[in-house]
């Protein structure tokens, strides 16, 4: 195939497996497209079978800690991690909604940071709108806290996202420096985030709420013991040279013997909840990434980002990342920022992840995480209108990525 239509063909097929996972009508899987496109771009010959199967070797370890998270968040809550923590912040909120946010915004981050993004979006969302309505309190704010969280509390860890775990095997760092690192511009990130929630929703957050019947009733401590450790063999895994996948596993483990003994789960929800067709997505996708980079996509992504661990050069990285990830997606955004920021040094590689992480705050299709909490939402008669969040977008995201690309200039200024 001639090399200019090799190219068209490979952003055609990008073109398409992005839109189907954004739109996914009737609910169908990504996977239906993403596999049949991954599987033309070796056919047709735009990628060569030996680059195809050198991607997919290469995303094994992050697709296996991926499944190992599903299950470990999707075990927690049957243990009632998710509903203990619904009751305990409406028993701290006493009915007062910015309480209410403050208790969102802990347990949003904390989630986040631990159990994945997709654990606030899938899990926390319901929680929060229930808990909410059951104070006689207005949702939105707490539900846009979820969704903002979700991306850009995932920051903190390499485990908090799949961008993360991406960025953490080119970035070259150990999981605690990593962490280092990432603390002060994940705390900058969150502060901007309530500044501008508090007074963006300051009408919905106004009055009070009722406490009938509000208590906060058991903690499952088996299954907190299980997460703090899971989060403890993390930070021990990476100087022993142990997957952080294999930590999961055995934290999902942990949890799924007595869940299968006491009849709270089934060998079948399990497998559900590892989520087969989403990981063949992410494979898939990432193939034909892969070929769309090499046709020349690539080498357009890599003029635009700029060596230098200068501020302004961490800055430039992080705006063009979230433009990126706005534009095509973050988890492809990531993908192909990759190359071009390993090469220039672990600080670039941080400084996209900001961008990739914070910026699909802007818009629905920034993330398929914000596209699933849209859904949750509709489901519930409570589909934000576009104006808004593209308005609350627009206040957040410049403001934290500026302060996030701040604090990673002094963390790794600090920490080298």
């Amino acid at each position: 195939m001639p090399r200019a239509l090799a190219e068209t063909v490979a952003l055609l097929l990008l073109a398409a497996t992005l839109a189907f996972a954004v739109v996914r009508p009737r609910g169908l899987p990504e996977a239906l497209v993403a596999v049949p496109a991954a599987l033309l771009t070796v056919l047709l010959g735009i990628l060569p079978a030996r680059a195809a199967l050198e991607e997919l070797r290469g995303l094994g370890p992050t697709l296996g800690f991926l499944a190992a998270v599903l299950l470990l968040a999707e075990l927690a809550d049957r243990e009632g991690v998710f509903e203990a923590a619904g009751r305990r912040m409406a028993a701290g909120a006493r009915g007062r909604p910015v309480a209410l946010l403050g208790l969102v915004f802990v347990v949003g981050s904390s989630i986040t940071a631990v159990l994945s993004l997709d654990a606030t979006v899938v899990l926390l969302t319901p929680v929060v709108f229930a808990t909410a309505l059951r104070l006689r309190l207005r949702p939105k704010p707490h539900v846009y806290a979820c969704t903002h969280l979700a991306n850009t509390a995932s920051l903190l860890l390499p485990v908090s996202n799949l961008t993360n775990l991406l960025a953490f095997r080119a970035s070259g760092l150990s999981f605690a420096h990593f962490a280092a690192t990432m603390a002060l511009p994940w705390l900058a990130a969150i502060v901007v985030e309530w500044l501008v929630l508090r007074r963006f929703f300051a009408s919905d957050l106004a009055g009070h709420g009722e406490l009938a019947g509000v208590l906060p009733g058991p903690v499952p401590r088996y299954a907190v013991a299980v997460l703090g450790l899971t989060l403890a063999g993390f930070g021990l895994a990476s100087p022993a040279g142990v997957d952080p996948a294999v930590v999961a596993a055995l934290g999902a483990g942990a949890l799924a013997v007595p869940a299968l003994a006491r009849g709270r789960a089934r060998a079948g929800d399990l497998v559900r909840a590892v989520a087969v067709p989403f990981l063949a997505f992410v494979a898939a996708l990432g193939v034909v990434v892969r070929a769309a980079a090499e046709g020349g996509l690539g080498r357009l992504v890599e003029r635009l980002v700029p060596a230098g661990g200068s501020l302004w050069s961490l800055l430039a990285v992080a705006v063009v990342a979230a433009l990126l990830a706005n534009l095509v997606n973050n988890l492809p955004a990531v993908l192909l920022l990759l190359p071009a920021a390993a090469a220039a040094g672990p600080g670039t590689v941080l400084a996209a992840l900001l961008g990739v992480n914070i910026g699909p705050n802007l818009t629905y299709v920034g993330s398929l995480a914000t596209l699933l909490w849209r859904r949750l939402l509709r489901e519930r008669d409570a589909d934000p209108p576009a104006a808004e969040f593209l308005r609350l977008g627009a206040l957040t995201v410049p403001a934290a990525l500026a302060a996030a690309t701040l604090a990673l200039w002094l963390a790794l200024r600090a920490l080298g």
